[in-house]
């Protein structure tokens, strides 16, 4: 059985979107998914008027509230006093949003009642996956 955590945040723009300086957003865990979040931007946020979900690693979220972590689409990085940046990029542009650290570590903290950091795999199954992937094979 699946839990889902979903907390929102006010998610600060910085750069490369239309005409919002605060975004209504949601951090999402679920332990089907043990070992990614998703943060979720509403439509008006975004270039294209629909809503974006990026997907990317809790242990990359939870490293950047330290020290800069990620090399791909999505970075997270220590910003000012008490707040951590996201930078997402896609071959569209680049975002930059700020969000407040006491939020990330609390939604961290609520991801981690569920599944404890380290223990994300004891959350997988692997036997129901790969006779998922199977079936359309056979």
């Amino acid at each position: 059985m699946s839990t889902v955590i979903e907390h929102q945040v006010q998610a600060r723009l910085v750069a490369a979107a239309p005409r919002m300086t605060v975004i209504p957003s949601t951090l999402h865990y679920d332990t089907d998914d043990p070992f990614a979040v998703r943060m979720t931007f509403p439509g008006p946020a975004t270039l294209e008027g629909v809503e974006v979900c990026w997907t990317f690693a809790r242990e990359l979220l939870t490293e950047g509230l330290r020290d800069a972590h990620g090399l791909g689409d999505v970075r997270v990085l220590p910003y000012a006093e008490g707040r951590t940046a996201l930078e997402f990029h896609s071959p569209e542009g680049a975002a930059v949003v700020h969000v407040a650290t006491d939020e990330v570590r609390r939604f961290l903290a609520a991801s981690a009642a569920v599944v404890p950091f380290g223990c994300e795999h004891l959350h997988l199954d692997l036997d129901e996956d790969l006779a998922e992937l199977m079936r359309d094979v056979l």
